[in-house]
């Protein structure tokens, strides 16, 4: 193998290994923060939609904000998930009032 393809290898795996470290902070991150926040069941479907975000990407995220907007997409489906619906003719009042 010549010098050039040795080292455009050698690139190619330092930015692919750089990528998958990236992914895993984030996703090690958001996984705690739900487990604590919500308990494990919230944690592990989380994680199964933050994978199924960066499947479903055309590219994938190449720096660590890019990788925190696929938390952010994932974020919303866990709101939505947690929220509990405020049951018709109940009305909320301000803490403290």
């Amino acid at each position: 193998m010549n010098q050039l393809a040795l080292n455009h290898r050698l690139d190619r795996d330092g930015v692919c290994s750089e990528l998958v470290n990236m992914a895993q902070r984030e996703l090690g991150a958001f996984f705690k923060a739900v487990t604590e926040l919500f308990g494990a069941e919230q944690a592990e479907l989380s994680a199964e939609d933050w994978l199924h975000e960066v499947e479903e990407s055309r590219t994938l995220p190449g720096s660590p904000r890019e990788w925190r907007r696929v938390t952010s997409r994932v974020i919303a489906q866990l709101a939505n998930r947690v929220v509990t619906p405020i049951p018709a003719g109940v009305q909320l009042q301000p803490v403290g009032f």
